[in-house]
């Protein structure tokens, strides 16, 4: 179904996005695939061509476009290229609506212009070793002492984790006020306490950087606090719906990448004297998978209409991220099917492909957690 979504813009922004990830970043993937990490020069020359800091105001070096669209391009190309490792999508849709939203003219001027350039690195800290989705039972604790709250506990799972120069970190800072007992903190590199573990050692997406940070004793100011303090939960709900869209923008993106190079290997692929492609056990799944990638799209695409005038709801983000992934998984591991043996080389992207999507029914909250948020939506 033609797309309505983006307009002339849009669609100039696209191609040079597309120009920056082929001369920037396909031809060194691969070797980053190998380091676990992505060079932080990348992310400066993204910056210096505007593939960051939408939605933050040109006074502070950004775009001053606060229109999702420009963001949606980004990611869909950057999984059309297949560059998992790029942790920008976290920059641009997770951390952007914190760092300009919730911050104050001070905390602006200081982060800003290095958020927009690349020259700083964000990451948002959650999860930790004993929550995972149960957002509630975070026991990473702020006590606040003088000018300085003092943080102690650990978090995983922290993408841009290594690379990261600030870190929001959710910590409660009252135990006894439940889920008003939360705030958000700006933890920033070098600070006394703050160290990082090891560069988690992932099944895909092996080229973005994933760590344990720990915070022993670490004396955050007081005005790095995000927000308000003991609304830190509120503050998370409000902008989980953007990253769940966000995760079903890649899902739908990453299996369209997948179905345009198993239609074409099906084309060329041959098996008992002809292509594969004209058996009709081959049409009919790629039919299916076209079907379902297209319908997708076409929810999503209502979705960032909706985020763009305000109006997405929890649910809606929860019912897109949810059924995005699962049909992601389901039509990448289709294709590697119909691959055959070669959809086990590493050397085919479906293989990648089948590595690296694997985690989107579990990050941003699993699929469990999307169904249990629609269910309540519903008065159940």
């Amino acid at each position: 179904m033609k797309r309505e979504l983006f307009d002339a813009d849009h669609d100039l922004f696209r191609a040079s996005v597309a120009e920056f990830l082929e001369r920037e970043v396909v031809p060194f993937h691969a070797q980053w695939e190998k380091d676990g990490i992505v060079p932080r020069e990348v992310w400066t020359r993204a910056g210096e061509v505007g593939l960051l800091g939408h939605g933050v105001p040109e006074e502070y070096g950004g775009t001053g476009l606060d229109d999702y669209r420009y963001n949606a391009v980004v990611n869909e190309e950057i999984c059309r290229a297949r560059a998992s490792g790029l942790g920008m999508t976290l920059q641009n849709d997770v951390m952007a609506p914190y760092m300009v939203k919730l911050t104050d003219d001070e905390q602006k001027r200081r982060w800003l212009p290095g958020f927009a350039s690349g020259q700083l690195i964000a990451a948002i800290a959650m999860t930790e070793p004993g929550t995972g989705s149960d957002l509630q039972g975070i026991r990473t604790s702020a006590v606040r002492d003088g000018d300085a709250y003092v943080v102690n506990g650990s978090k995983t799972f922290i993408t841009n984790g290594v690379n990261a120069d600030l870190v929001i970190v959710v910590c409660r800072t009252d135990p006894d006020a439940g889920a008003q007992g939360f705030s958000l903190l700006m933890v920033q590199r070098g600070m006394p306490g703050f160290s990082r573990g090891r560069n988690l050692d992932k099944i895909g997406m092996k080229a973005q950087d994933t760590a344990e940070l720990f915070f022993d004793d670490v004396r955050v100011p007081a005005a790095n606090l995000i927000g308000t303090e003991g609304q830190g939960f509120i503050h998370l709900m409000e902008n989980l719906p953007q990253e769940r869209l966000s995760i079903a923008t890649c899902a739908v993106a990453s299996a369209g990448a997948v179905l345009e190079h198993t239609v074409e290997y099906c084309r060329e692929r041959t098996a008992f004297g002809r292509p594969i492609g004209r058996f009709q056990n081959s049409r009919f799944v790629l039919a299916e998978i076209a079907t379902e990638v297209d319908m997708a799209r076409t929810y999503v695409d209502r979705g960032i209409q909706l985020l763009n005038r305000g109006e997405l709801t929890v649910e809606d983000a929860a019912m897109a991220k949810w059924w995005t992934t699962e049909m992601c998984n389901r039509a990448v591991d289709r294709c590697l099917q119909l691959h055959g043996g070669y959809g086990y080389m590493m050397e085919y992207p479906v293989a990648q492909a089948w590595q690296d999507t694997r985690v989107q029914t579990i990050y941003g909250g699993t699929t469990e957690i999307m169904k249990e948020i629609v269910g309540r939506g519903l008065g159940l």
